[in-house]
């Protein structure tokens, strides 16, 4: 099934340490690209009809700069970026204390890049890829496993399964950052960064 982890990253020597740049901190926060176990984060887009939507997915990668995640280019999300390409996404360390979150905007990469993310996913996010669609989705569930075994069959462990036309991917790049830590001898806190004429302003706030 998809797999993630709560205990990915590191943080800053002390907690009263102000880092310049956001990114920087992002990045010791988050796991290396070539850790496999991805971390969920909750990815919130704009409805048309006005509403929020909420959903986890995976974190593809963070390459400093901007965070990717990929998803079927018949989802209710794609739609809704294809709308308002703006979201915001949440990263929390439960077993630790902390937690991420960042606005910002959403561009689409290439088939390129997305197709060489789907290559790096495990073989059950790949076939899930082909085989998770609407129209499976309403069979009995015999039916639903049946469809996905024949699927693994004909692309049996070790073939080259390439991504489908419906695999896209995304980089949202952030114009707000907000790192949070617990403290369990006293307050909260939160360092919160905002891009703005570009350049970093950083506030530190009540968690």
């Amino acid at each position: 099934m998809i797999t993630s982890s709560t205990t990915f990253g590191s943080d800053t020597a002390h907690p009263d340490t102000d880092p310049t740049d956001p990114l920087a901190l992002a990045k010791e926060w988050l796991p290396e690209h070539e850790d496999g176990l991805r971390p969920l984060m909750a990815l919130s887009t704009t409805d048309l009809d006005g509403y929020p939507d909420v959903r986890h997915v995976l974190l593809s990668a963070f390459d400093g700069a901007a965070f990717y995640f990929n998803t079927d280019v018949r989802s209710r999300k794609t739609a809704q970026l294809e709308s308002d390409p703006r979201a915001a996404l949440a990263l929390v360390w439960p077993d630790i204390g902390r937690q991420l979150v960042v606005q910002g905007d959403v561009h689409r990469v290439s088939d390129e890049e997305a197709a060489s993310v789907f290559q790096q996913r495990s073989r059950y996010l790949q076939l899930l890829a082909w085989v998770n669609d609407d129209q499976t989705a309403r069979m009995p569930l015999a039916e639903r496993r049946d469809a996905w075994e024949r699927f693994a069959e004909a692309h049996p462990p070790g073939s080259l399964l390439l991504a489908p036309p419906s695999w896209y991917g995304y980089k949202i790049a952030p114009r707000r950052m907000t790192f949070w830590r617990g403290d369990s001898d006293g307050p909260s806190n939160r360092l919160e960064y905002r891009y703005i004429a570009n350049a970093w302003t950083l506030d530190r706030l009540a968690g």
